[in-house]
């Protein structure tokens, strides 16, 4: 890993300061921890995978080997918390941090159509074979477990949708304190 990869798992540009890079990570891992993630087990592996990198672009930026040197040290005005570059640097983090959630609500949207197209073959092949009980029994039970699927990827859509709104939230906001300027 090198500086750069690392900036851009965090969602951040070369020029972003010690305190960028805090509040970034900061940030982000509110947003990707995986404990968000705890009723779909498929998700939470996924955020486990991203908040693992992210801690490691964090570290490799503390340790010192993703340092910029000295400039880092007298660029410390662009650090305070109202500044435009921690302004850029918080945008940059919530744009990394909701492509993120867009991928994950795909996967979501993708179980859910599967889970359709499950209850639907399973709900046929209970009918239409409803004479051979051990068979329509497995097919009333698998429409059972995919109707399982489908609420509980609906709700994890819904939570998703919920994060994307706040994060577009704060999105604006942010712009507006940006156009202010």
């Amino acid at each position: 890993m090198n500086r750069i990869e690392a900036l851009n798992i965090l969602g951040l540009d070369d020029d972003a300061t010690p305190e960028d890079i805090k509040t970034a990570y900061r940030e982000t891992v509110q947003i990707l921890h995986p404990d968000r993630f705890a009723n779909n087990a498929k998700l939470q592996d996924r955020a486990t995978e991203q908040f693992k990198r992210l801690q490691d672009a964090y570290e490799y930026l503390n340790s010192g080997k993703g340092s910029r040197g000295s400039s880092v040290q007298a660029d410390r005005s662009a650090a305070r918390p109202g500044s435009t570059a921690n302004l850029e640097a918080r945008l940059a983090g919530i744009a990394a941090a909701r492509t993120q959630l867009v991928k994950q609500r795909d996967v979501i949207l993708d179980e859910r159509r599967n889970a359709i197209a499950m209850i639907a073959v399973g709900g046929l092949v209970a009918f239409f074979l409803r004479r051979i009980v051990a068979v329509a029994g497995i097919a009333s039970a698998a429409v059972v477990w995919d109707i399982v699927q489908l609420a509980s990827s609906q709700r994890t859509l819904n939570t998703l949708d919920e994060h994307i709104t706040e994060l577009k939230r704060e999105q604006k906001e942010l712009q507006t304190q940006l156009e202010d300027r």
